[in-house]
């Protein structure tokens, strides 16, 4: 199993959200996080002023799946989270050695 953990901007999460439960991935978590890469932050102006906002506002998806759908799970979240510039994101692929759910004590593949 994997877990994969995107992180993406905020306006493009409904539709990756969407995306992924209309391919029956519909158990997700997802977090209001803030963060820069390469884009480095925004100049912004208020009040006739100008300063810069180095960390920026981002969503963190994270979705634990079996191996063999790792690469369509990365396809579904690229396709629908790109808008083709700098700060669209970064996804994350981490071997995940456990999973039980609470509730049942379901293991594994079947607690995903």
């Amino acid at each position: 199993m994997k877990k994969v953990e995107a992180i993406l901007r905020q306006g493009r999460i409904d539709i990756v959200k969407n995306a992924l439960a209309d391919a029956g991935y519909v158990g997700m978590t997802i977090s209001d996080v803030k963060g820069r890469g390469i884009q480095g932050g925004i100049t912004e102006r208020y009040r006739g002023r100008e300063y810069v906002v180095d960390m920026l506002p981002k969503v963190k998806l994270e979705i634990v799946v079996k191996d063999s759908d790792v690469e369509e799970v990365v396809n579904i979240i690229c396709e629908n989270g790109k808008t083709g510039n700098y700060g669209d994101g970064k996804i994350f692929i981490i071997p995940v050695e456990s999973v039980i759910r609470v509730r049942t004590r379901e293991k594994d593949e079947d607690a995903i």
